[in-house]
This record gives structure tokens, C-alpha cells and sequence, in this order.
């Protein structure tokens, strides 16, 4: 029933949503001489910092690829999950004006801020592809499935933005906390090193983190052009629903109580 609610809301809310996006979109490159341009320039520019630190000062490398093309496939999909789970933790308290005034479906804002970074994701594709030709990666055929990979990710993400708006209305020592979560879960997914130089002990433990079976799932079909497994695709689908789905159900057990902290 909730979920039917959700889908009416949406439609009834549509405009308010594109608004709220929209409004994003002006906050984030308010005064900004190069705008959205920053979009594209800034996953570049992270992604040749980092480039230059791991493969030269730590001596990283992924034989048989790119390591600037293995680089950033890890980091525009971290990013993504970071930036969005980040914004819609505090999308509920930083609503706080509008919840005292109207009636507006609350998920709608955690909703937004996972659809507002989800376009800069689109954007931060058009320095990947030109990443993947200019490093002699190349594209094949297996690409017109990434889009199952995104799609998983923004459902575990705005499961996780869920999740974390509703408890940091409840507890605002979330925004620090999580800050120190995203930082180990920076660490704990194969951004910046292959899972093979980890020993064969901790490679299953490091398996449990649903961001490496996404970001491995788009690894499989840019950097060795193979479809990924089927265990692969199950995994990718079953911790995007799960998590949805217990974000959704926190969020309606709790929501009702916001307005008495926020």
C-alpha cells in the first residue's frame, strides 16, 4: 500500500520534485564562473590526482588494462553513492521550513537529492567514455547493459538515503558519523587497488560490500569486455531491492515523528 502511495504521490507531486531539483541544480552552481562544466571537469581532475598518487607513489597497476580506465569506473560510481547518501541524510532536517508550512511527502526529499546527483552522474559519463577512447579501452557491445548497474545503484542509494534521513532526525551525531563510515567504505571498496592484491582471506569478507559487486559489474563489460556472471547480476539486483525496501520501511515507521524533531 505504501509503495501504491508512493507511486500516486509522485505523479502529484511530479512538479514539486523537478522543482526541488531544479532549485539544486541553482544552489550548487550559484556564482560558479564554470557551472555545470564542473561536473564534468571535476571526476577528471580527481581522477588524474589520484592516478598520479597510486601508480606512481604506491606503484598501483592493473595488468592488461588501464589503470586511469579501471580508476575512474570505481570512482564515478562511489562518487555517485557518496555524494547522493550524503545529500539525502540531511534532505529531511534541511527541509525543515517547508515540512512546518505544508503537507509534502517527505520522501520526496531524500527522493530529489539521489535524482539531482543522479544527473550529474549522466554528465560525469561523457569524461569516462572520452577516458575509455582516449586510454585505448575502447567501446563494445556489452555497454548497453551498464544501465542494469546504474539502476541497482541508485535503488541501494535511495534505500540508504532512506535509512539515514530518517535517523539523523533522530540523531544528528549521523552527519559525522557517517562522514567516518564513508571514508572506511572508501577503503573497503576496489576503488583504487585490485581485489587480488588482498589476500585470498579477506577478498569473500570484502565481496559482502554491495558497491564492489556494482562497480565490478561495470569493470567486467568496460575493461574486459565480457558479460559479468550470473551471481553477479543476482547479487547487484537482490542488495538494491533489500535495501530499498528496509529503507522504505524505516522511513514510513518513523516519518510520522519528524516534525516533532526537526
Amino acid at each position: 500500500m505504501f509503495i501504491k502511495n508512493i507511486a500516486i504521490n509522485l505523479k502529484k507531486y511530479s512538479f514539486l520534485l523537478q522543482q526541488l531539483v531544479s532549485r539544486d541544480f541553482k544552489v550548487k552552481y550559484k556564482r560558479s564562473v564554470l557551472g555545470i562544466i564542473w561536473s564534468l571537469l571535476y571526476p577528471v581532475l580527481t581522477m588524474v590526482v589520484m592516478a598520479i598518487v597510486f601508480s606512481n607513489v604506491f606503484k598501483m597497476s592493473t595488468p592488461g588494462v588501464s589503470y586511469l580506465a579501471y580508476l575512474l569506473s570505481g570512482l564515478i560510481m562511489f562518487n555517485y553513492f557518496s555524494e547522493a547518501s550524503n545529500l539525502a541524510m540531511s534532505s529531511v532536517v534541511g527541509s525543515f521550513s517547508l515540512l512546518n508550512k505544508i503537507y509534502i511527502p517527505k520522501y520526496i526529499f531524500p527522493l530529489s537529492k539521489c535524482l539531482f546527483v543522479g544527473i550529474n552522474f549522466l554528465l560525469t559519463l561523457i569524461p569516462f567514455y572520452v577516458v575509455l577512447i582516449a586510454t585505448g579501452t575502447g567501446v563494445n557491445i556489452f555497454h548497453v547493459m551498464l544501465p542494469y548497474a546504474f539502476v541497482c545503484l541508485f535503488m541501494f542509494t535511495l534505500g540508504m538515503g532512506f535509512i539515514l534521513s530518517a535517523v539523523s532526525v533522530f540523531l544528528r551525531d549521523m552527519f559525522y558519523i557517517y562522514g567516518i563510515i564513508v571514508m572506511l567504505w572508501t577503503y573497503l571498496t576496489p576503488i583504487m587497488y585490485d581485489i587480488k592484491l588482498i589476500s585470498e582471506q579477506l577478498q569473500p569478507w570484502l565481496k559482502l560490500n554491495p558497491l564492489y559487486h556494482y562497480v565490478n559489474f561495470v569493470r567486467e563489460i568496460v575493461l574486459y569486455g565480457r558479460i559479468p556472471q550470473p551471481f553477479t547480476w543476482a547479487t547487484c539486483a537482490i542488495s538494491s531491492i533489500v535495501v530499498l525496501i528496509i529503507g522504505v520501511l524505516v522511513f514510513k515507521k518513523t516519518q510520522d515523528k519528524f516534525i516533532y524533531y526537526v
